[in-house]
């Protein structure tokens, strides 16, 4: 007899709702209530119906999304009266093929406490198994081949389960129910250590051991993880650690380290809560702290840098490995610098050939290369006792490089002034530097990992296989590609092949604009606002190099509202790396002639060079007009000796940025910064220019007068946030976004905010895709969507 007032509901819901143990959630909690029906994966997400009395589908209802798996994310929810059938239990079904392919992907996940326990359990048939997983943890987005996720669909289907795995898979009470890529030593994975020529010297525990003795001795081994090798030495070597800077040429560009444990970190650095919380996460991503005056690490892990990035063991393997060693050690990405990593063992021996003395590899494919996330957190302040950090209230937790943990989770856009329903895919394809993808299409946009910048040729097919990648696992076929405004760009030139190719529209996207639509989008933010991009370089709608810019925007289109100054990029990309040239750029502005004869003790600069760059600058060759943020941030490392030559993006800045957090940590903020003043701008295609002239001329000064290069580089910083007040009163639009790599900088974000805010606007910064390039690729994808959408109304 069927049960009286009995209800049956079926249930569509959306998010990151497969490979994150929804569906055996999904059973015990239906089974818990007796609740009948069933569950299972559809293309778009996960399909349920429930039927029981009215009361218990409605806490159903309620608890699906209360007590959801903490890795799974319930975006939307509808649910639809159907007849009752009055059937007998509840059971999980074979998935549906049929219907729109939804885009939300698993990314892979950090190894979970119950998986940690079975790996320490010498009573545990996985105990010491480096590939132990359950439906809380593991590979996801790097092993899979198709959707829905399912073990047909991954690179674990060569692996067939044994009895006791399938089982395990089988049994709904059981914590590995549908765990895709179960395995255990009996029929999974299997480790090997191999010599520099691929030579197999030992395997399983035995591989673990002589690996550990190799590092020990300062040895340097590749090790083959989630997503791609990794290069780990030990991190207190200095030896160790130099020669690894020499083979990958790589002289100072900091390195991550990995620690065994949250409390091996916190002998280190100094921990705030949030930082804690974040290594400890899910997505584990290397986060970046302050380290203890007295911590004991080579110099050469990031030399003359006060931060580390720090991560914690996100897979077995890893925790195998440092559960045994018991001390840092170096774990940077397994390539040569500027390629992307390594995937594959045997691709492996010819590109890390001479970089690694072995490698510890295993069998298990990876089906697209995963790097670690970077991430920081802004809004933070030292305690007096300098024993940790301490969260202010409002603290920024931005994404420097989403990759592993966050990728290729979707960004929601349905709040838009249009979702592209009606146009077709959308394919962005990022910029030059820090490059990712984007697809859009209806209501969401899915971003790759990041992929790098693309300098050669190596990363250059690593994008291209990207492309390929998104649009075969989500059977998408663009419509409409986005780009850079930027014409020499690969990732230009290969959009205008491609879009030629499919005879469908190419909508180039000015820089900016990119970033600042790419915030707007993350906040689902619609109408006008005031956005500031601040980063190194960006090309210009008038054909020039942007970089300090202040755009009134929506989606759809900007105003060029205010920009700096502008100076000669002395020498084109030789000023990027040479601080100097900034520098002398900025002199000659305000000194003219007087530039070749100008001495401070702190500008390194011979007056023979001083010649050389006044020939550049009377003539203008090859110094193209720039009003770049980045380049004025070099040419105040250069005057105040901070930094005179640089081997990475950013490391100039980064000595600014550290000058002024010393001031800052010895409790020596200024009220006031240096005076930057906005001119008209007498009718070019801009309303205000920002001058710096009255800023440069002060610190110069300073410098005259003996001060403090840290408290030079505070003022510096003080002035750059009262700015964006000045141009944001200016502007009159209550939202500011803050975009851009110059927003990397935690104390120039922190001020920004907070000036911002106690002058009564609202401000919007990055949280979930980078505000450095990285995130172009959202950006370029909705601005081109709106656009599209304006042409089909016109």
């Amino acid at each position: 007899m069927r049960r009286a007032q009995a209800q049956r509901m079926q249930v569509h819901v959306e998010g990151t709702v497969q490979g994150v143990g929804f569906r055996p959630f999904v059973y015990r909690l239906a089974s818990e209530l007796e609740l009948t029906g069933w569950v299972k994966n559809t293309r778009n997400g996960v399909l349920i119906e429930v039927e029981g009395a009215v009361l218990v589908v409605k806490t159903f209802l309620e608890r699906m999304r209360t007590d959801a798996p903490p890795s799974a994310s319930v975006e939307t929810v509808s649910a639809t009266v159907v007849p009752a059938l009055d059937d007998a239990g509840f059971s999980i079904e074979q998935s549906a093929e049929s219907g729109q392919r939804a885009f939300v992907v698993p990314p892979d996940l950090a190894t979970c406490a119950d998986c940690r326990r079975e790996l320490a359990d010498p009573n545990d048939r996985r105990f010491r198994y480096p590939f132990l997983t359950c439906t809380q943890c593991g590979p996801r987005y790097s092993l899979l081949t198709a959707i829905p996720y399912e073990r047909s669909n991954i690179t674990m289907t060569e692996f067939e389960l044994c009895a006791a795995c399938r089982a395990e898979y089988s049994t709904e009470s059981d914590r590995r129910f549908h765990a895709e890529p179960i395995a255990c030593p009996a029929c999974g994975p299997r480790l090997c250590l191999w010599d520099e020529q691929g030579n197999e010297i030992a395997g399983g525990e035995e591989a673990l051991r002589q690996a550990e003795e190799l590092l020990g001795t300062g040895r340097i081994v590749a090790v083959k993880g989630l997503g791609g090798f990794q290069l780990w030495v030990n991190a207190t070597s200095e030896e160790a650690v130099q020669r690894l800077r020499d083979r990958k040429r790589r002289p100072e560009r900091p390195f991550a380290v990995l620690f065994p444990s949250v409390e091996s970190v916190g002998g280190y650095c100094l921990l705030s809560p949030n930082q804690e919380a974040l290594l400890c996460s899910p997505q584990a991503p290397i986060v970046l702290v302050r380290k203890r005056r007295n911590a004991v690490l080579a110099d050469a892990v990031a030399p003359g840098n006060p931060y580390l990035g720090v991560m914690l063991p996100a897979t077995p393997l890893h925790h195998l490995l440092m559960g045994s060693m018991q001390q840092p050690m170096v774990a940077t990405s397994g390539n040569r610098s500027e390629e992307p990593i390594v995937t594959d063992e045997r691709e492996a021996l010819v590109r890390l050939k001479g970089l690694a003395d072995a490698l510890l590899v295993h069998d298990r494919s990876i089906a697209r290369p995963i790097d670690d996330s970077v991430v920081l957190v802004a809004g933070i302040k030292p305690d007096c006792n300098d024993m940790r950090e301490v969260d202010k209230p409002k603290a920024d937790v931005t994404i420097l490089r989403r990759a592993r943990g966050y990728a290729p989770q979707a960004i929601r856009w349905s709040d838009g002034p249009a979702n592209g329903s009606s146009q077709g895919p959308i394919l962005a394809v990022g910029g030059h530097l820090k490059n990712t993808v984007a697809l859009l299409h209806g209501d969401r946009i899915m971003m790759s990992q990041h992929l790098g910048d693309l300098s050669t040729v190596e990363a250059d097919r690593a994008f291209q296989q990207a492309i390929d990648d998104l649009q075969r696992l989500l059977q998408v076929t663009p419509q409409t590609i986005a780009c850079d405004l930027h014409p020499d760009y690969r990732s230009t030139n290969f959009a205008r092949e491609l879009a030629r190719n499919l005879s469908i529209p190419l909508i180039p996207v000015q820089h900016h604009h990119a970033h600042v639509a790419s915030c707007m989008a993350e906040h689902r933010l619609d109408g006008e606002v005031l956005g500031i991009a601040w980063d190194g370089a960006g090309y210009g709608g008038d054909g020039q190099v942007w970089g300090g810019e202040c755009l009134i925007a929506n989606y759809r289109e900007f105003t060029r509202y205010a920009s700096l100054k502008p100076f000669r990029l002395l020498g084109g990309d030789a000023a990027m790396k040479e601080p100097s040239r900034s520098a002398a750029a900025l002199l000659w502005e305000l000194t003219g002639e007087e530039m070749t004869t100008y001495r401070l003790p702190s500008w390194k600069v011979t007056q023979d060079q001083c010649k050389k760059f006044a020939v550049l600058l009377r003539s203008g060759i090859a110094s193209p007009w720039t009003t770049s943020m980045g380049r004025l941030f070099d040419a105040v490392a250069s005057l105040t000796g901070l930094c005179h030559q640089t081997s990475f993006e950013g490391q100039a800045a980064m000595a600014v940025q550290f000058a002024a957090e010393r001031e800052a940590y010895a409790g020596g903020v200024p009220v006031e910064g240096y005076t930057m003043d906005l001119m008209s701008s007498h009718g070019l295609d801009r309303k205000w220019i920002i001058d710096w002239c009255p800023m440069i001329s002060a610190l110069l000064e300073d410098l005259r007068r003996g001060t403090n290069p840290d408290k030079i580089a505070i003022r510096f910083h003080a002035a750059l946030a009262a700015v964006t007040v000045r141009v944001a009163q200016a502007a009159d639009l209550p939202r500011v976004v803050l975009t851009g790599g110059c927003f990397q900088n935690r104390p120039l974000l922190s001020l920004a905010r907070t000036y911002l805010e106690q002058a009564g606007f609202t401000v919007y910064s990055h949280a979930l895709v980078p505000p450095n390039d990285g995130g172009l690729s959202l950006g370029q994808a909705v601005v081109a969507s709106c656009q599209l959408d304006e042409r089909g109304h016109a």
